[in-house]
C-alpha cells in the first residue's frame, strides 16, 4: 500500500494476516487490493481515535471526585450537561437516555476531525467511508429508538402522515427523505473536513508562518462546528422518531 501512515504500517505488520483472512471470507467487494496491507489509513486512524477515547474515559473515570473535581472532569461534565439540556429542549422529557449515545457520537466525530491536525496523522472523517459509517450508525439508532418507543406498526404510521388518504403518496416520499439523511450527513461532514485538511495542508507547505495559523484556527472552528451539527441533526431525527403524534 502506498502512502501508509506510521500507525497504518504498524497495524498491518501486527494484524495483516488475521484481518486479511477475515476479509477474504467476505464477498469479493471486501477483498483488500493488497493482502499484505489490508488495513487502510482511515481504518487505522479510526482505531486510533477509539483507542484515545477509551484511554480518556479510563483516565476520567479514575479521577472522578466530588470534593475536588479536576479540569478534565469539569470539561466532561459541561459537555454532558450541554448535550443533555439540548436533547431535553428538542426531544422533551426522558431524553436523558439518549445522552450517552449522543455524547459518544459527538466525541468520536470531534476527535476524528481534530486528529488530522497532528503531523504525520490524518483525519478519518476526511474519508467518505468513515463519515458514511457514522451516518449509518445515526440512521439505524434513531430508527431503532422510534420502533422501541412506538412499536413497529405505530412507527410505520409515522411515515404515512396525518391524512390517511394521502398515505400512498407520503409514505414513499418519507422513506426517500429518511434515506437521503444518510447521504446528507455523510457528505456534509466529509466535504468540510476533506476541504479543511487540504486547504490547511496546502498553506502550511507554501507559507509556513503566520498565514497557516489563521487557517489552523479556522480548521479548529470547523471541526467543532461539524461535530456539533452532526450531533444536533441526529438529535432532531431522534425527536421525530420517538415523538407521539396525534392522528
Amino acid at each position: 500500500m502506498e502512502g501508509q501512515l506510521w500507525i497504518t504500517e504498524l497495524l498491518n505488520r501486527a494484524f495483516a494476516k488475521p484481518v486479511n483472512a477475515v476479509l477474504q471470507a467476505l464477498p469479493p467487494a471486501f477483498h483488500p487490493a493488497d493482502p499484505a496491507a489490508p488495513i487502510s489509513n482511515y481504518v487505522a486512524m479510526e482505531i486510533l481515535v477509539i483507542g484515545i477515547l477509551l484511554l480518556l474515559f479510563l483516565v476520567i473515570r479514575g479521577r472522578l471526585s466530588v470534593d475536588k473535581p479536576g479540569g478534565l472532569q469539569h470539561l466532561t461534565e459541561f459537555m454532558n450537561d450541554f448535550i443533555t439540556n439540548q436533547s431535553r429542549e428538542i426531544i422533551g422529557e426522558h431524553s436523558e437516555r439518549f445522552t450517552p449515545f449522543l455524547s459518544a457520537l459527538f466525541l468520536f466525530v470531534l476527535f476524528s476531525n481534530l486528529i488530522g491536525l497532528i503531523p504525520s496523522l490524518e483525519a478519518p472523517t476526511g474519508a467518505i467511508q468513515i463519515t458514511l459509517g457514522c451516518a449509518l450508525v445515526s440512521f439505524f439508532y434513531y430508527n431503532i429508538q422510534g420502533i422501541k418507543e412506538q412499536g413497529p406498526v405505530g412507527y410505520l404510521k409515522h411515515f404515512a402522515g396525518p391524512v390517511w388518504w394521502l398515505a400512498w403518496l407520503l409514505f414513499p416520499i418519507e422513506i426517500i427523505s429518511h434515506l437521503a439523511r444518510v447521504m446528507s450527513l455523510s457528505i456534509r461532514l466529509y466535504a468540510n473536513m476533506f476541504a479543511g485538511d487540504a486547504v490547511t495542508g496546502a498553506f502550511f507547505s507554501l507559507v509556513p508562518v503566520i498565514v497557516p495559523v489563521i487557517f489552523l484556527v479556522l480548521h479548529l472552528f470547523v471541526a467543532f462546528l461539524q461535530a456539533y451539527i452532526f450531533t444536533l441533526l441526529t438529535t432532531i431525527y431522534l425527536q421525530g422518531a420517538v415523538a407521539h403524534e396525534q392522528h
